[in-house]
Parts: C-alpha cells; structure tokens; sequence
C-alpha cells in the first residue's frame, strides 16, 4: 500500500506533465530515429535487411534507458538538494523499499511510454519489428533497471552538477556505443568485451533479435536480471542510508 501511494503520487504528477515530458525527454531519440533511420534506413542494408529495420529497436533500447533513468534521476535529485522535499517521504512511516519501489514504477512507466512511442514512429517510418510479449518485457525490465540506477545517481550525486556528471560518463557512453546504432563487435577487442558486458548492449540485442522474429537471448536475458536486481538493492541501500 504505501508503494501504491509513492507510485499513485508520481503518476498523478505525471499527468499534469505529459506532453511537456514527451516534448523535452523524447527529442533526442525522435532526431535519431529521423537521422539514422529514415534518412540512412533507406539505403543501407544490415544483415540482408534494411538499416531501418536494424536501428529502431536499438534507439527504442536507447529511449527507454535514457527516459526511465532522468524521469526517476533528476527529479529526486532536485527534490533531494533543492526543494528539500524528499525529507518529506524519509520522515514518513513508509519502508525504504516501497519508496524505491513506488519512484522505480513510476519510471518505469514513463520510460514504456517513451519506447511505445519509438516503436510506433518506427512503424510508421516503415519498420516493421515483430513486438510480442517478449520484446515488452525486455523492454519493462530495461526500464525498471536504469530506474533504479537513476535513484543511486539522485541519492548519492553530492551536486546537481555530479549527477550531470554522472549521465555523461555512464550513460551517454552507453547510448552511443552498446549497440544501438552498430554492432559493439565492430569494436575493438577490449573495449567490445566491456561493452558486451554493459546491460544496454543486451537490450538492444534482445529487442534486435526478438524484432526479427528469433527467440529471446538467454544470456541477455540473465544479465539484465541481474543488473535489475542489483540496482534496486543498491537503490533500497542509498535510501535507507540516509534515514
């Protein structure tokens, strides 16, 4: 119940900020889908298919880390060292768990919405990716993963500035080089096997292979698990640290 309350707060918030949120965190993806997919998508081809086909589920993979992680990261970092109003839920008699829980849902959420909408402007630029279940659910734990991450960035970054920091050295690298745009093995050999081991890489993997109608990869599959499960740990352990 008192995760259902976190969550229910953020959501009726969410509202209220719907279409200035796809506006200003859904800009970026659109120009690449725009750039990489439309404007090259028609004349490259990848792996007998057509670079469209090859790059929107690697920019839906993009999107959803990039809008989970700053939906829950900024605004709790702002909350926590300017509106001082994250002493509000500490003082409250909720868990550190269902405040995690309830910020990370509501991340997660946001970042589904911003992906739902990647891959149906990907449809109507011409790709045709086959999202079933699983390609969602890849998708789903994607979000909840850098949800997460984005409460240990707001609630250990000791400056709005750091946490800026944080996203250009951490997740701006993986945004441009775990697969979403290439194939990480193109890479040279060390640096292609630090990035295969960055959760991104799986999701683009995974969205790429469930796209073309393969089954979802195992390996994938568990890494990202595993990186969720992680960082919801560490997110429960920066919350209850400061409490």
């Amino acid at each position: 119940m008192d995760c259902y309350t976190v969550f229910w707060r953020e959501m009726l918030s969410f509202k209220r900020v719907f279409w200035k949120f796809i506006a200003s965190r859904l800009v970026g993806p659109v120009l690449y889908l725009v750039a990489f997919g439309w404007g090259l998508g028609r004349s490259i081809t990848t792996n007998g298919g057509s670079y469209l086909d090859f790059v929107v589920p690697g920019i839906i993979a993009l999107s959803a880390m990039t809008v989970s992680f700053n939906a829950v990261g900024i605004s709790l970092n702002m909350s926590r060292l300017y509106h001082k109003t994250l002493e509000e839920y500490l003082l409250a008699p909720i868990s550190s768990l269902s405040f995690v829980l309830g910020k990370v849902l509501a991340g997660t959420v946001r970042g589904l919405v911003g992906a739902l909408i990647i891959l149906a402007l990907g449809f109507l630029f011409g790709a045709r990716p086959a999202a079933g279940s699983g390609f969602f659910a890849v998708i789903l734990l994607t979000c909840l993963l850098f949800a997460a991450l984005g409460v240990v960035a707001a609630m250990t970054a000791p400056s709005h500035e750091d946490m800026a920091n944080f996203s250009t050295f951490v997740i701006l690298p993986m945004a441009f080089l775990c697969g979403t745009f290439f194939r990480a093995e193109n890479l040279p050999g060390v640096v292609a096997d630090i990035v295969y081991a960055l959760p991104l890489t799986h999701t683009s993997y995974a969205l790429r292979a469930l796209a073309a109608g393969k089954g979802l990869p195992l390996v994938s599959l568990a890494v990202l698990t595993g990186y969720a499960a992680a960082c919801l740990t560490a997110a429960v352990w920066t919350v209850r640290r400061l409490r």
